[in-house]
C-alpha cells in the first residue's frame, strides 16, 4: 500500500504541475536557452526525461526542442533525455513491485510481459519502433517483466530513434513546410500504419485463441 501512495504521489504532483504551471513560449525559451548555453541542453534532457516519466506527451516536447534548438542540437538531446526517462520508468517501476504499477497503467503489464519476456532485445525494439503500447506503460511494466536490463536500454536506445527524429523533425523544419518536414510526417504516419496493424493482430490473435 506504501508504494501505491508514492507512486500515486509522484504522478500527481507531475500532472497538477502541468495543469497549473503556464508553459513558456517557444520564443521564452530560446531566450532562455541562449542565455544558458550549452548548459541548456543538459537542463532539457534532464527536464524531458523527469516530465516524461508522467503521463506527458512527449511527442509535444520532442516538436517543441526541434522549433528551439534546431534538429540537429535537439535530436542527441531529446534522445538522451527519453532514455533517461524509460531508464528511470524501468528501475521505479521495479521498486515499487506490480501493485502499484498495475494501478495506473492498468492491465497492460501482462501484455509488456508477454512481449518482453520471451524475445528479450528484438522485442524493446519491436515495441520501441512501432509503440502498439504507449511509451509510459511500457517503460514502467518492463521493470515487472523477466526483460533483462542491458536489452531493455540498448533496445529502448535504438528503438526511439525513427519516432524521435520523426517528431524533432517537425518541430525544426514544420514552419517550412519543405521536403524534411514532409517526410517527418511520412515516416509518421507509417509508424502509426504498422502500429494499428500489429494491434489488429494481436487482438485477433487473442480472440482467435
Amino acid at each position: 500500500m506504501a508504494k501505491l501512495v508514492v507512486f500515486v504521489a509522484i504522478v500527481a504532483i507531475a500532472v497538477a504541475t502541468g495543469l497549473l504551471v503556464d508553459l513558456p513560449s517557444v520564443e521564452q525559451v530560446q531566450t532562455a536557452a541562449d542565455e544558458l548555453g550549452w548548459w541548456s541542453l543538459a537542463v532539457f534532457a534532464l527536464l524531458y526525461g523527469a516530465i516524461t516519466m508522467t503521463p506527458a506527451p512527449k511527442s509535444v516536447i520532442s516538436i517543441a526542442a526541434g522549433a528551439v534548438f534546431g534538429f540537429w542540437t535537439a535530436l542527441p538531446v531529446v534522445l538522451l533525455g527519453a532514455l533517461l526517462s524509460a531508464t528511470g520508468s524501468f528501475f521505479l517501476g521495479k521498486a515499487l513491485g506490480r501493485g502499484a504499477v498495475e494501478k495506473f497503467t492498468g492491465q497492460r503489464v501482462d501484455k509488456v510481459d508477454r512481449l518482453l519476456s520471451d524475445r528479450g532485445l528484438v522485442a524493446v525494439l519491436g515495441v520501441r519502433m512501432v509503440p502498439v503500447i504507449p511509451f509510459m506503460a511500457v517503460n514502467y511494466a518492463s521493470g515487472l517483466t523477466g526483460l533483462r536490463r542491458r536489452d531493455y536500454i540498448l533496445g529502448s536506445a535504438i528503438g526511439m530513434i525513427p519516432g524521435v527524429v520523426a517528431w524533432v523533425a517537425i518541430g525544426a523544419f514544420g514552419l517550412e513546410l519543405g521536403p524534411p518536414f514532409w517526410i517527418a510526417v511520412s515516416a509518421l504516419g507509417i509508424l502509426t500504419a504498422t502500429a494499428g496493424l500489429v494491434a489488429w493482430k494481436a487482438r485477433k490473435a487473442e480472440s482467435d485463441a
